[in-house]
């Protein structure tokens, strides 16, 4: 097989050089896939999505690709009209496939049952179903998979393609977070086969060595939390969070994939706008040529606190953060806006049918922002060159991130390489099968397009630590600090502590923290609480916040609960422990 690390090398490339708005690959991909749900076909659309039929007459002369118009809208009219119409079964979650099968791919396999025994496959079948072929295929052991119907829900997006015709296990050896039983059972869904024996050596298909793309992950401070290691998921502990601003080798680290290798006097930022055109700029061009802007920002993960709704009401799947998936900085860099602007987009009066801000990076994670947010004067957004006052790290964005304050963190994409001006949000799979919320009740078929990508977040908070203080006239206190955090720069105004389990409450101190920069509150604020001692024995503190839009939080996580686990966010409890003050 030839090196991972080539083919993503090659992916932003797929991603990024494409005709303006083509219209005319729309209409190829989507009737070459017409036997595909539309979760499928929707994942082979380009990242920058077509423009519209109705705008395309405004289109410079340069960029229009037919001479026959009518021919042209015609087909790109069909093509919109499939896509629109185009019904599918939403997946249970994020890393969940469609279960909508048609009656071909079903009746295939219910034939290939024989006696319980599936189909059985030569290895030069398999590798004809490689990542360009219509019906994509891996191996898992000595099983056979058709994945068609798993990319669109696929996590790490169209990064399983890599394995496609051959064997996954050396892939999931490499990324382990597949390691787990839902992952498992997901695969199951999809077996079609097993490898015809004679293609076997001792019993197992022979594969080629692969490079590891992890290889070259940065050293990370072993105090981290580690959830997964490849990617790196580990959050902050909760008793190193006692400053306002959270040291960048203890901030919490959230990777999808590895971290790319970036040279910094190589890496270019394009901007694309809605017509077509595009402007590339240098990191020297973005230090030197714009005003520098700092910000105070609070990142939180949309998973922190998961494993406490998972504790406090049902099982939730992905990473079971504790509290520590959050971390406040000092963010420097150029306004989005003045970026925007310089390129050629009208941030004053901007088009009516541009409505999003897509940002790519350059490990291909995708995700997007509104207009509204992006070109808004007092939103904040930065095109982050620096991390409390140095260089961001590799694992935070080097050398340079999108900061997007108030928002989750998903949307701040790290090592960013282009900027999309689009009449809609991203295509990706983090954008539209991720990161959304659904009802408690939810739990089968949640509709992914109907449900909003998360943008701000709600009101949080959360105990990080009780240690006592020095006793004074024989009085033992101990002191409990925490965080307190609300999205979109709404201020946090209270919080509420209780020593009884809710019982009775009183107000933490909050007016700890420095100044922060930014128009609006962006960042978190510390708090603290002192209590005597006694009157711990034997309790459960619990701590809620109030934002300056009197947003509360939750008493329980059951009213809030949505499978993925998303934007956790119920009153915290901590049982009171002498031994760990």
């Amino acid at each position: 097989m030839a090196s991972i690390v080539q083919h993503l090398t090659h992916t932003p490339a797929l991603l990024t050089k494409r005709a303006p708005y083509q219209t005319r690959s729309l209409c190829t991909t989507t009737i070459k896939h017409l036997g595909r749900p539309r979760c499928a076909v929707l994942s082979l659309l380009p990242t920058r999505p077509a423009r519209s039929i109705s705008s395309s007459s405004s289109l410079p002369k340069k960029q229009r690709k037919f001479s026959e118009p009518t021919v042209f809208t015609a087909l790109a009219s069909l093509s919109a009209t499939i896509l629109v119409a185009w019904h599918f079964s939403s997946t249970l979650h994020a890393e969940a496939p469609s279960e909508h099968k048609d009656d071909k791919d079903q009746n295939t396999k219910e034939e290939g049952l024989v006696d319980g025994a599936k189909r059985v496959f030569r290895l030069s079948e398999v590798s004809s179903h490689d990542k360009d072929s219509e019906s994509p295929w891996v191996i898992k052991g000595t099983k056979v998979y058709d994945i068609t119907d798993w990319i669109a829900g696929h996590p790490g997006g169209n990064v399983i393609l890599r394995a496609a015709g051959g064997s996954v296990d050396p892939y999931w050896n490499i990324f382990s977070i597949h390691k787990k039983q839902e992952v498992y059972d997901i695969l199951e869904e999809f077996l079609i086969g097993h490898v015809d024996p004679q293609d076997l050596v001792d019993g197992q298909v022979p594969v080629d060595d692969i490079e590891d793309p992890f290889v070259q992950d940065p050293q990370r401070d072993p105090r981290l939390i580690v959830h997964s290691d490849k990617p790196m998921n580990a959050e902050s502990p909760t008793t190193l969070l006692s400053t306002f601003l959270t040291p960048s080798d203890i901030f919490y680290v959230r990777n999808h994939l590895w971290v790319p290798r970036i040279v910094e006097k190589e890496h270019k930022l394009v901007v694309e706008l809605d017509d077509g055109e595009e402007k590339e700029y240098t990191m020297s061009d973005l230090r030197k040529n714009f005003k520098q802007h700092k910000i105070t920002a609070t990142l939180q993960c949309s998973g922190n606190r998961r494993s406490h709704m998972t504790e406090g009401s049902r099982p939730t799947n992905g990473l079971q953060w504790e509290a520590g998936a959050i971390g406040n900085a000092e963010w420097t860099g150029p306004r989005l806006r003045d970026v925007l602007a310089d390129a050629g987009f009208n941030v004053a009066d901007p088009p009516d049918e541009v409505q999003h801000a897509q940002f790519v990076g350059a490990e291909t994670y995708g995700a997007s922002i509104p207009l509204s947010k992006a070109i808004d004067p007092r939103g904040d957004v930065i095109l982050a060159c620096q991390m409390n006052g140095k260089t961001i790290p590799p694992d935070h964005g080097f050398p340079l991130r999108v900061v997007a304050p108030g928002h989750v963190a998903a949307r701040s994409v790290k090592w960013v390489t282009r900027i999309i001006m689009s009449e809609e949000e991203s295509t990706s799979q983090w954008q539209r099968r991720d990161y959304k919320c659904f009802g408690p009740n939810d739990t089968e078929k949640p509709n992914w397009d109907m449900a909003p990508a998360i943008q701000e977040t709600p009101v949080q908070s959360a105990i990080t630590c009780m240690h006592r203080e020095e006793a004074k006239d024989e009085i033992k206190n101990v002191v409990i600090e925490g965080y307190a955090f609300s999205g979109g720069g709404r201020k946090i105004i209270r919080v509420d502590v209780s020593t009884d389990d809710g019982r009775t409450w009183d107000q933490a101190e909050t007016d700890i923290d420095p100044v922060n920069n930014g128009i609006h509150d962006w960042s978190w604020k510390r708090w603290k609480y002192t209590v005597p001692e006694k009157k711990l024995v034997g309790a459960t503190v619990v701590v809620k916040a109030v934002d300056e839009a009197y947003n509360g939080q939750p008493e329980h996580h059951e009213p809030t609960f949505n499978l993925r686990g998303n934007l956790t966010a119920a009153w915290h409890r901590v049982k009171y422990d002498p031994q760990k003050s």
